[in-house]
């Protein structure tokens, strides 16, 4: 048994919460909020992002971040993007003993561009954790609170970090594989979120699933395209966190990136998307992110870039679309050979 805190108590920290409590681990919820700690501690629901889920007996909650930090082997960081930072320099200040630190948030931050590990790596010094790994893959919490089989990865330069992650959350409902392409795993969860929100907004306008198949390839196309340029295997977004997390948020009901689509491409604002859904829409702030990265690299992006415009921009969504079916005639499959050769020849 390993002591274990899980920061965030969302619907994804609480339901990897879960899976740690289930495989026998003491687990600590963190939130910032003691009204929300103590409400979970007395109804164990957490109501506002899994309100049917009946929480184990086992698990603790905290919002005393020193306390919950007391001892444990693993830091689990499970917060919006836009979080990360500030909670790290609280993390810094509490924590007393080495750790590994494991995130499982999907964004890239605006402005820095920096994936969350990177942010991660600035704000805590290398004396108070092993390794970081990124936990990463399609996985609605929804499903994974209830035992629904789901299968993730966990990224790390360390073999050793990615082995012992492994072996804390998986179990015969919640498969672990590893890998250590940690730029490729983090980008391919985190673009995926912008290709979802137009896979949202190709419904909402009522087209068909020819409309949603072409996006989401030629979505993954872009994913690809940005993360071999930063140093990424290409063959990482074919895998679980490329085409898996993608196929997943652009289809599913349980996500919030194409229920944002679907809003905008019905007239509703970001703000008024914002207020109704009362959850972060990570795949808003990581367009931001990605449209200022791809225009600073002369990326070509015509999905994401299109996007961006609907999302800060005002776009017309049915204008946009016109726009990305009229392009100049491109061939599908050149593009990869290049992306493959131009990586390969790096190793």
């Amino acid at each position: 048994m390993e002591k274990i805190a899980v920061l965030g108590a969302g619907s994804w920290g609480t339901a990897l919460a879960i899976v740690l409590n289930n495989n026998g681990h003491e687990v600590r919820l963190w939130t910032h909020s003691e009204e929300c700690a103590e409400k979970l501690r007395t109804t164990h629901r957490n109501e506002e992002y899994l309100k049917d889920v009946v929480l184990p007996e086992g698990l603790q909650f905290f919002s005393d971040l020193e306390a919950a930090l007391d001892g444990v082997s693993a830091v689990v960081f499970v917060l919006p993007t836009e979080a990360i930072r500030s909670v790290c320099r609280q993390v810094k200040q509490a924590l007393k003993t080495k750790v590994t630190i494991i995130h499982g948030t999907k964004g890239i931050e605006p402005e820095t561009h920096k994936r969350v590990s990177e942010m991660i790596e600035e704000e805590l010094p290398s004396h108070l954790y092993d390794e970081i790994v990124v936990l990463s893959g399609p996985s609605h919490a929804e499903e994974v609170s209830i035992g629904h089989p789901t299968t993730v990865t966990a990224a790390s330069k360390s073999k050793q970090a990615a082995l012992y992650t492994q072996s804390l959350f998986m179990n015969d409902y919640f498969r672990v594989y590893s890998n250590s392409d940690v730029i490729g795993v983090e980008l391919g969860g985190s673009l995926k979120n912008i290709i979802a929100i137009g896979a949202g907004i190709s419904d909402g306008l009522g087209y068909g699933d020819n409309a949603k198949a072409a996006l989401v390839t030629r979505g993954l196309a872009e994913i690809t395209r940005l993360g071999t340029t930063m140093g990424a295997d290409p063959l990482s977004f074919i895998g679980l966190t490329g085409v898996g997390d993608l196929i997943v948020t652009s289809t599913s009901r349980h996500s919030r990136n194409w229920k944002a689509g679907n809003m905008l491409a019905k007239g509703y604002s970001v703000e008024e998307i914002l207020k109704e859904m009362n959850m972060v829409v990570e795949g808003i702030r990581t367009t931001k992110a990605v449209y200022q990265l791809g225009k600073s690299k002369g990326i070509e992006m015509p999905i994401t870039y299109g996007i961006y415009k609907i999302l800060f921009e005002d776009a017309d969504p049915g204008e946009v679309v016109e726009q990305l079916m009229t392009r100049t005639k491109r061939n599908e499959v050149e593009e990869v050979h290049v992306m493959l050769k131009q990586y390969y020849s790096q190793e």
